[in-house]
């Protein structure tokens, strides 16, 4: 009977050895190679960077309040009624709606020339630029706009009617994150005073 033993030792040595070879014989790495390799990986860094910014600065472009409102904003707009993230209009709006503050809605809402270019500065770079609010609406007024009114196509009237509501501009009224942007579904709450044949009809 033939032992393989010693074959089974041969051929590990070989392999180990040959191995042992190809490793010596491979030739050593340059520092450029190491400097191109990092620059590629920047390069690489760079491109993802690039394509992907527009998605985190388009927040504002989904309803939600940008990161960085001047506090002006809240301080003279929100004063009167919801500081209203800008991309719930198109730039062509809050252009039109910023050079008629004098005659706001039935209001005199004017500001300073600074103060205005400010708050119009930024409601610009974050205008809406979706689909949806691509088309100015009626007046420029956001509770006018298609998406808004197919998305409350079930409130009644006499909802809006509600002392605790009065007007469909009121989005504290049933959005209680409405400040910050927040118009989370899962987040609604019945305004104050619906009766339940209103809470029954409502769907959001």
């Amino acid at each position: 009977m033939t032992s393989t033993a010693p074959q089974s030792e041969q051929r590990s040595e070989r392999q180990l050895h040959g191995r042992g070879e190809r490793q010596r014989n491979r030739p050593a790495r340059s520092p450029r190679h190491g400097r191109l390799r990092r620059s590629a990986g920047a390069a690489l860094a760079a491109w993802v960077a690039l394509f992907t910014w527009p998605v985190a600065a388009s927040a504002s472009d989904h309803g939600r309040m940008p990161a960085n409102p001047p506090p002006a904003y809240a301080s003279e707009c929100g004063s009167c009624h919801v500081a209203y993230p800008p991309g719930l209009l198109p730039r062509s709006s809050w252009a039109r709606v910023m050079a008629g503050l004098d005659r706001h809605y039935g209001s005199d809402a004017s500001l300073e020339s600074a103060l205005r270019n400010q708050i119009e500065a930024w409601l610009l770079a974050n205008a809406g630029t979706r689909r949806k609010v691509s088309e100015p609406p009626p007046e420029d007024r956001i509770t006018r706009a298609a998406w808004f009114e197919r998305k409350h196509r079930a409130v009644e009237p006499a909802t809006w009617r509600l002392p605790s509501v009065k007007t469909a501009a009121n989005c504290a009224a049933c959005h209680p994150g409405a400040e910050q942007g927040d118009y989370d579904d899962d987040r609604l709450r019945w305004p104050e005073g619906a009766s339940r044949t209103q809470r029954r009809t409502w769907r959001d």
